[in-house]
């Protein structure tokens, strides 16, 4: 498990050396200013996805930021560490997975409230994948052109390198989780 203090302090202490602000790594790592400030506090565990951008900001692998950080091969994320976003539109998602240096694999919660369109989503890069399955309500699930009508217990994959889309057209809340592990090419 890596010590969320002890990742702040190394995040910080590579910023030093580089003679970077924290705006300055903030832009270059496509991060806000109070995201890093609370990583580098050890306030916040950051996501894979974060750690991933903060690297390419600093010009490292994720390996290399994460080097001798690492003190147990178990990691545990309790309830109260997990990342919960409200989005626009009333719809709610929560990040469940915890950080696993190296892997792209998020497991997220979401709620979408009655008659909710969560938008589309770009493709994500070449080999990436999402697995999806409807805890309760019904969930209409877009895929390039098609569009998938699934109801509770109904469970679906597709390869994540098209759009794809999540919407709620019914009266009643709508609850699924999507498994995603999700390629990213490494930009500077």
């Amino acid at each position: 498990m890596i010590d969320s203090v002890s990742l702040g302090r190394r995040l910080h202490d590579l910023r030093a050396d580089r003679g970077l602000a924290l705006t300055a790594l903030a832009r270059q790592a496509g991060v806000s200013v109070s995201m890093l400030s609370a990583i580098e506090r050890g306030e916040k565990t950051p996501t894979v996805v974060v750690l991933s951008r903060i690297a390419d900001g600093l010009g490292l692998s994720l390996s290399r930021l994460l080097a001798d950080l690492e003190t147990d091969r178990v990691i545990v994320r309790r309830a109260a560490e997990q990342d919960h976003v409200a989005e626009p539109g009333g719809w709610h998602r929560t990040v469940l997975t915890p950080v696993v240096p190296g892997v792209n694999f998020e497991w997220i919660r979401t709620t979408l409230p009655p008659g909710c369109d969560a938008g589309r989503f770009p493709a994500y890069a070449p080999g990436s994948h999402e697995f999806v399955a409807v805890e309760s309500g019904e969930l209409c699930l877009g895929v390039g052109d098609a569009e998938y009508v699934l109801g509770s217990g109904d469970s679906v994959y597709f390869p994540a390198d098209v759009g794809h889309s999540y919407a709620n057209r019914t009266g009643k809340p709508c609850v699924y989780h999507v498994a995603a592990l999700i390629m990213r090419p490494r930009v500077p």
